[in-house]
């Protein structure tokens, strides 16, 4: 591994221990196992919130049932999907506020996969205050990668835990409204209700 390498994980470890409720996985390790997962109303269409036993894993926004479940399916190819709405209807109903109540930090516990790279640039949007936006370039020079913008941009498609890692508060240079993974109209909604705080 070199020092670059190193110095990216010995950070993502820091992170770690600083944010006790968020469990990341190795970079690259895939999710096996069961993942419980329900699906409900919210302000913003239907979402489907999914987690493990160490957290949630997924919050996904979308217009019906089986769409989620394809969705959730191919994030976690190897994992058993098992819908548990009556077990999770206190996770649903916490999500459900923080749409409607955006403020402060999702603070329940999450499950996070992805690359040592998505991981900085994830942990960097959960640092964007509710209210705030942040441009791709903002958060690549956060993390340290100036250069890496589009990649940045990669990495805020790749989200699974929509609101929990808010990457709806990323924007362009200028402060207008880029693409987001679960339509334009849903960033514009979650901007909208964060500017109120």
């Amino acid at each position: 591994m070199n020092t670059l390498a190193q110095n990216a994980a010995a950070k993502v470890q820091s992170q770690r221990s600083q944010h006790s409720k968020i469990y990341m996985r190795a970079p690259g390790e895939v999710m096996i196992g069961t993942v419980e997962y329900s699906i409900g109303q919210s302000q913003l269409g239907q979402v489907l919130v999914a987690r493990t036993a160490r957290g949630i894993c997924a919050i996904l926004f979308g217009e019906n049932t089986q769409e989620l479940v394809a969705d959730l399916s191919a994030r976690l190819p190897q994992a058993s999907l098992k819908q548990a709405d009556m077990a999770m209807s206190a996770v649903m109903q916490q999500v459900a506020a923080f749409i409607e109540a955006p403020f402060g930090v999702f603070d329940a516990p999450l499950d996070i996969g992805g690359t040592l790279f998505q991981q900085q640039v994830w942990q960097a949007l959960r640092d964007i205050p509710a209210g705030k936006t942040s441009s791709y370039s903002e958060v690549a020079s956060r993390i340290g990668r100036p250069a890496s913008v589009r990649a940045v941009a990669g990495a805020c498609a790749a989200n699974a835990i929509a609101i929990a890692i808010p990457c709806h508060r990323v924007v362009r240079n200028d402060g207008t409204i880029s693409g987001y993974r679960w339509g334009i109209d849903r960033k514009e909604e979650l901007l909208r209700v964060e500017a109120k705080a």
